[in-house]
């Protein structure tokens, strides 16, 4: 190479006295970068024709729908009154609900049902129904403008069977700092277990 030539890619800086040449890629590796760019956005939008399917979302759909398939959800009826009655007095049901109560509801009902932020439990006033297929929609539905999650959603059929058996159970006892009433004296309240 002649001296001149050189001087051309010479940058115009130095440091020290030490000199930098403007050296550009290789041509194939441009290639590469901007090709690795160029997959890499087909990649992501998986445009069809190009990508495995018809989109992410296609893809994602299909997905869910094939898990659907696969795992279909089992369908759990409402339990009827008198079976919500019954494991009221269930001990077993009663310690599967309060352990159900004690992890999920306690912030807001507090830990004997007296209320925090939610309503009394304890009392005969209810918001949303105080019958077992009133207190059952409102637990397996929630209602998110008071909020009130579904629970029906994150929890097990039979947790939230059991309990709603808990709550039918609080009826009646004296909780240590109960709330004022709230909504109206429900007539069709479950009547408080015997013994309690």
């Amino acid at each position: 190479m002649s001296a001149s030539h050189d001087e051309d890619r010479l940058l115009h800086h130095d440091y020290d006295g030490i000199q930098e040449y403007d050296n550009p890629m290789p041509r194939w590796a441009l290639y590469i970068f901007w090709g690795t760019i160029v997959w890499a956005a087909l990649f992501w939008f998986n445009v069809p024709g190009i990508g495995v399917g018809q989109g992410r979302i296609a893809d994602y759909d299909a997905s869910v729908a094939a898990a659907a398939a696969e795992f279909p959800p089992t369908p759990h009826a409402a339990p009827a009154t008198d079976q919500l009655l019954v494991m009221s007095k269930d001990p077993a049901a009663l310690a599967s609900g309060k352990t159900v109560f004690g992890a999920y509801c306690v912030a807001c009902h507090g830990p004997d049902g007296g209320g925090v932020i939610g309503p009394n439990l304890t009392d005969t006033y209810w918001i949303h129904g105080g019958s077992p297929a009133a207190i059952y929609t409102t637990v397996h539905d929630g209602v998110l403008a008071k909020g009130m999650p579904a629970w029906g959603l994150s929890l097990k059929p039979e947790e939230v069977d059991a309990v709603v058996a808990y709550v039918i159970s609080l009826q009646g006892t004296t909780p240590a700092t109960p709330k004022p009433p709230e909504g109206t004296v429900d007539s069709a309240a479950a009547a408080p277990p015997s013994g309690s």
